[in-house]
């Protein structure tokens, strides 16, 4: 039988699965990202970056973000979940990945996966059930992967 992770996300928790058999998953880890529950105003500092003009006028000027704070830190947390995905897959830990997140993060995930561990995701779904105990993720899963 072939190891199959399973990545259950959100915006503050990252947790991996894998396949014991058919039937049965074991947690493997639990990755948190506190930040990913601080509104954008606990996030921000109180001033904008600044910066220095070239040439004969040295002006200071202040400079907006190109990204919000708490996006910024979500993009953060999908990075650090791939970065684990990546060095399951090269230490021959899965074959198969099965990606459950809420909608933004599976995006992110889609956008910062490298190219070798994308090959091996068998299946997608944008929901949230990273709250759900051990036992009702196996149950999501079975209910919606398995019956395929």
């Amino acid at each position: 039988m072939e190891k199959t992770w399973i990545v259950v996300a959100d915006a503050s928790r990252a947790r991996f699965f894998e396949t014991i058999d058919d039937d049965t998953l074991r947690e493997l880890e639990d990755l948190v990202n506190p930040a990913g529950r601080q509104q954008d105003r606990d996030l921000r500092t109180d001033n904008q970056g600044r910066y220095y003009g070239r040439g004969e006028q040295m002006q200071g000027h202040t400079a907006a973000p190109h990204t919000d704070p708490v996006t910024h830190e979500l993009q953060l947390f999908a990075q650090r979940i791939c970065r684990h995905l990546e060095h399951g897959r090269t230490e021959h830990r899965y074959e198969r990945l099965c990606i459950i997140a809420a909608p933004k993060v599976l995006g992110l995930i889609r956008q910062h996966l490298d190219k070798t561990t994308r090959r091996l995701v068998t299946e997608e779904l944008d929901k949230d059930i990273s709250n759900l105990d051990e036992r009702a993720v196996q149950e999501y899963f079975q209910r919606h992967f398995r019956e395929q």
